[in-house]
């Protein structure tokens, strides 16, 4: 019985209560948010009439405290139509457009 015990507190005992996702992914959070509104922003004066399926999907990665890459590439179902990347600097919040 001890040991059914010690086997259900053990995983517990381990993992640190004081976790907090948002202070390790604050900076990739607002990346994401100043781009998406920018982009839905463009997106909206833009008006295209042959294809009105085009879903957003956005990835960004942390470049260091204040900078992160975002990557933004517009799907029609399975088939990729756009890639943009935008380097995004959150102190200041700011917001450049890489050209490949």
């Amino acid at each position: 019985m001890k040991k059914l015990i010690l086997f259900i507190l053990f995983p517990f005992l381990i993992i640190p209560f004081g976790t907090k996702a948002n202070e390790n992914f604050s900076v990739e959070i607002e990346a994401l948010t100043l781009v998406m509104e920018q982009y839905k922003e463009e997106t909206e004066s833009s008006v295209e009439l042959d294809i009105e399926d085009i879903k957003p999907s956005y990835m960004a990665l942390k470049q260091d405290e204040c900078n992160a890459t975002v990557e933004v590439t517009e799907k029609t179902g399975l088939e990729v139509v756009n890639t943009e990347s935008f380097d995004v600097n959150v102190c200041l919040k700011e917001i450049y457009k890489v050209i490949n």
